[in-house]
């Protein structure tokens, strides 16, 4: 399958996935629940590291992510300078702000008897977007929801490398690696649904290759895993499937799709001019707006950097070199953490 076509798939499933029932609890579902015991006299952190249990009390603290977690749901998807941020400081831990709780009441309250509602975060750039979509993802993980996520759709269109023609069309390339690793990360997030899912139709590869109808998801994504040229077209499956099964009576889970950089879909490809039609194609959708640090928030953010000794600077301590530091980011939430590592 070609590039557009798997982008295509894709902005049909961003546009058409709904969620599903589910008859039962998953694997997914570990022990994140907080101790029952009081949580320590602390501003910035709360022991409450299940996103589904955390409420507005809970607004500018910090929770940890059990590092299973940041292996499983994460394989990709977080940010390369919050990656680094995890090695420095030993641990994973997530701001819990008012847009990503806004999202997890929401689809608490989901009717899965009616059509997907889509959310959609905006802001400023390093307002905390790509986080917020992060913290929602954990949420839906750790609820049992079988996660499709595509960390950056950019690379999907934009800044391409390794294209291939397509062997479908001419006209059209392929992303065999980036497809193939996308694969891989997909199988590592939702192993417990490849063996529950079964194909509708019958996929042929090659004059020899093909895969049957009935067969497992595993045996879908694994096709393009072990057969790089297929992985292109492989994708679009796994999509079309999901895509097929969504709200169907007899399906027993339930479906997050997650995209970043979701407009890049309808922007300018490094193939072709695509059309801007976005918010057409994604309507009705609720805007959810992320914006930079209120000022409890910038305090915790503080208070969280001061106690990993990420200000190293005796000024950078002071009230002085808070407000410097205030005036300097505007409350942006990247900009504080990059200025911050001079500090």
């Amino acid at each position: 399958m070609a590039l557009h076509r798997v982008s295509f798939r894709l902005r049909q499933t961003v546009t058409h996935v709904r969620s599903l029932h589910t008859s039962g609890g998953s694997q997914q579902q570990e022990a994140v629940a907080a101790e029952s015991e009081p949580e320590p006299l602390s501003i910035f952190r709360t022991q409450e590291n299940d996103p589904a249990c955390q409420s507005e009390k809970h607004f500018g603290q910090y929770y940890t992510l059990p590092s299973a977690h940041v292996r499983t749901v994460f394989p990709h998807g977080l940010p390369m300078r919050y990656k680094q941020q995890v090695k420095t400081f030993n641990e994973a831990c997530m701001m819990v702000r008012p847009p990503a709780l806004e999202v997890i009441s929401s689809l608490k309250k989901t009717d899965n008897s009616k059509p997907a509602v889509r959310y959609l975060f905006y802001g400023l750039k390093g307002s905390g977007k790509t986080m917020t979509l992060c913290h929602t993802i954990h949420f839906c993980y750790t609820q049992g929801w079988l996660v499709l996520h595509v960390p950056d759709a950019h690379l999907w269109v934009k800044n391409c490398k390794e294209l291939l023609p397509s062997s479908f069309n001419s006209s059209r390339y392929d992303q065999p690696l980036q497809a193939t690793e996308w694969l891989r990360n997909f199988r590592i997030t939702n192993e417990p649904f490849l063996s529950k899912i079964k194909t509708k139709q019958r996929y042929v590869w090659t004059k020899r290759e093909s895969t049957e109808e009935g067969s497992t998801l595993g045996e879908l994504v694994d096709q393009g895993i072990t057969r790089v040229k297929t992985s292109s077209d492989v994708v679009g499956a796994v999509m079309k499937e999901l895509r097929l099964q969504s709200g169907q009576p007899e399906s027993d889970f339930r479906l997050a799709v997650a995209v970043d950089g979701v407009n890049a879909l309808w922007g300018r490809s490094t193939i072709r001019k695509m059309n801007n039609t976005g918010f057409d194609s994604m309507d009705p959708f609720i805007p959810v707006s992320v914006p930079n640090y209120s000022e409890k928030e910038f305090e915790s953010c503080y208070l969280y950097y001061m106690d990993r000794h990420w200000l190293q600077y005796p000024h950078s301590r002071t009230e002085d070199g808070k407000k410097e530091l205030i005036f300097l980011s505007n409350r942006n939430p990247s900009m504080l953490e990059r200025i911050c590592g001079f500090h």
